[in-house]
């Protein structure tokens, strides 16, 4: 009995790092807006992609330009669950941003850390 406690013991610690590491890797992952396929194509508030316009960030509506760098795991769940707005974004781009990213389907890049922010292991 006493045996099978120290081995218990054991996987706890071996398990815990593992977790720490997913947490980690989930934080730094990247979601390109829009994926690269689709590069240089806006974001109709909607989440759509959308022609290069220039009345999206005129007028404070969609379409909005791609942003200038992918959005980390870290970015899109604290934008997501703590209403804060993506890097460089306002609050308006941020919401098409995350229509976007919503209908992200499997194959499309950053749907993985997409998937991996909605359901941390944390």
């Amino acid at each position: 009995m006493l045996m099978l406690g120290a081995v218990g013991a054991s996987s706890v610690v071996a398990i815990r790092p593992a977790l720490a590491q997913a947490t980690a890797s989930i934080l730094a992952c990247q979601i390109p807006v829009p994926d690269p396929g689709n590069a240089g194509k806006y974001i109709a508030s909607d989440g759509s992609l959308a022609p290069p316009s220039l009345l999206g960030p005129i007028t404070g509506y969609g379409p909005f330009p791609p942003p200038s760098r992918p959005f980390t795991g870290d970015e899109v769940q604290k934008a997501m669950f703590q209403g804060q707005n993506l890097p460089g974004a306002t609050s308006k781009a941020t919401q098409a941003y995350l229509a976007y990213i919503r209908k992200l389907k499997m194959g499309q890049s950053g749907y993985t850390c997409f998937l991996s922010v909605q359901n941390p292991r944390t």
